[in-house]
């Protein structure tokens, strides 16, 4: 009963064995790495893994048309999630935009092909393993303890220094694509009685 006690204190509020996001000087270590490595695909999908939010499964089946109309890097686009299938909308910032353009002019994919296609044979595109291993190879280039970081370290990123910035639950819900707001509580780790205080100073 005392061992009980304790792991309640020390996990309260915690999202115990998932893994946490990036902070911002993680972020940035990561590109700077992949620039100084010209590691164009890799820094089109970080950019892109951060900036989208996508779990790991529906980043690596995007297809160039997704972010693309024309010739051209779309500053917002909208997919399909698959696990939920309900359409969510996200960002691609400037830098985003750039990395992604860069690896486009060096794959010469097409519009109906995958954006990030496996060196595999047999898989058409980058597998969610294969990404998993990539995520770890990043956190390593970062400094960081490769075994705490996660595919969903990526899609928690953004969303976490939204939260932290705004306080506004109900936004980040509509970011991740989450049809509970209790779901993005979880997500986030933080308190529900916090949340529920910051949901209905938000609301008008």
């Amino acid at each position: 009963m005392e061992t009980i006690n304790k792991r309640g204190a020390w996990n309260k509020g915690k999202l115990v064995g998932h893994k946490p996001p990036l902070k911002p000087k993680d972020i940035w270590a990561i590109r700077i790495y992949l620039q100084n490595a010209h590691a164009v695909r890799d820094l089109a999908m970080f950019n892109l893994a951060i900036d989208s939010k996508l779990r790991g499964c529906d980043l690596v089946s995007l297809r160039v048309r997704d972010v693309t109309h024309g010739n051209q890097v779309l500053p917002r686009t909208m997919v399909i999630q698959r696990k939920t299938q309900r359409p969510v909308q996200f960002e691609l910032t400037e830098p985003t935009r750039a990395a992604v353009s860069a690896w486009l002019e060096k794959s010469h994919l097409r519009g109906d092909q995958f954006l990030f296609p496996s060196r595999v044979a047999k898989s058409p595109h980058v597998s969610t393993r294969q990404y998993a291993r990539i995520v770890h190879h990043w956190a390593e280039s970062a400094g960081l303890d490769s075994s705490a970081y996660g595919t969903h370290s990526m899609r928690r990123t953004k969303a976490t220094l939204i939260y932290k910035r705004t306080k506004n639950l109900r936004a980040v819900q509509l970011l991740l694509g989450h049809s509970k707001l209790e779901s993005t509580v979880r997500y986030l780790g933080i308190e529900v009685d916090d949340a529920l205080e910051i949901s209905e100073q938000t609301e008008i």
